[in-house]
């Protein structure tokens, strides 16, 4: 859990005076410390291709963990997606619509009750929730009680973040444009806005989806919970689209029976080739590096034209 705790004190120190971050296409532009009366304030990084012009609109894809998203030299571990690189490549083929990434930072301690799907940890039983808080506490995670903050960090995207986003910059406006992603417990909190928010987003990817919710996975009631949510709040098939994938080692290790659960979970709700994908990585850990290198094809996937 060393990761864990040096992230919280890197972000917590290093985010009122991050510098931005050096990207190799298209440029950045910063909405620092951004208010909310939802959540903690935090940095939205805002990347805009090549060419951007006022003259078109853009779709626009809300990726979480914004500060590792593209420039190692500025990260507390000297990784990042290079989301920049990967997606000024797809760009520049003309591969995909025209888009712009809003990397919205984490809020450091705050990011597991950020993250954590609400509702189905509300489902869990009171011994199971004092569990899960108790194991939290001693994997440095949380310092009191843990209760999710989630249903609040959506209103903050949805409410708060998303307007200023289409009144500062030239965006399609309508679900069908408006797309989420995020890693791990940015993974679990971009399947929940598709859920909460149908009418907002109509595409997630959810890469290394960390469908333990804590890190144990003998006897833990969390990955059901969260099945059996999905099972009663996916969205339509037919006007959205969900990517999932997993590696098997590190972190991710502990995620292919979980993921084959959820799989089933899809199936019944009739998603197909078309509108869901489910990718298993082999040897790929759980790392801004892994998930670099596999970025474009969830972009691919969701940014079809």
């Amino acid at each position: 859990m060393k990761r864990f705790s040096t992230l919280i004190l890197f972000i917590t120190s290093f985010m009122a005076s991050a510098q931005l971050p050096h990207v190799t296409s298209g440029k950045i532009q910063r909405l620092e410390n951004f208010q909310s009366k939802f959540v903690t304030a935090r940095n939205v990084d805002v990347w805009l291709p090549d060419g951007y012009s006022k003259d078109k609109k853009y779709a626009v894809l809300y990726m979480h963990d914004g500060q590792m998203l593209y420039d190692s030299a500025t990260t507390w571990n000297k990784t990042a997606w290079e989301v920049d690189a990967v997606a000024g490549q797809i760009a520049a083929a003309h591969k995909v619509q025209d888009f712009i990434v809003v990397g919205v930072w984490n809020g450091g301690e705050t990011r597991h009750t950020d993250y954590f799907p609400q509702k189905p940890w509300e489902s869990l039983t009171a011994e199971q929730r004092s569990y899960i808080s108790e194991s939290l506490q001693k994997a440095g995670r949380s310092k009191e009680d843990f209760k999710p903050n989630s249903d609040n960090y959506l209103k903050f995207l949805v409410q708060e973040l998303k307007p200023v986003i289409d009144a500062e910059f030239s965006t399609f406006q309508d679900a069908e444009h408006t797309f989420i992603a995020g890693s791990s417990m940015g993974g679990l909190i971009s399947m929940y806005a598709i859920c909460e928010y149908p009418q907002v987003f109509s595409r997630a990817a959810c890469l290394s989806t960390h469908w333990p919710g804590f890190f144990e996975s003998e006897n833990n009631p969390v990955p059901k919970a969260f099945a059996d949510y999905m099972r009663a709040n996916l969205p339509e098939p037919a006007s959205h689209k969900i990517y999932f994938d997993y590696g098997d080692q590190t972190l991710d290790a502990m995620y292919p029976p979980f993921q084959k659960m959820i799989d089933e979970v899809m199936r019944e709700k009739e998603f197909g080739p078309n509108n869901w994908q489910t990718r298993f990585f082999a040897g790929e850990n759980h790392s801004e590096s892994a998930w670099s290198k596999r970025l474009s094809i969830p972009l691919l996937f969701l940014l079809a034209q």
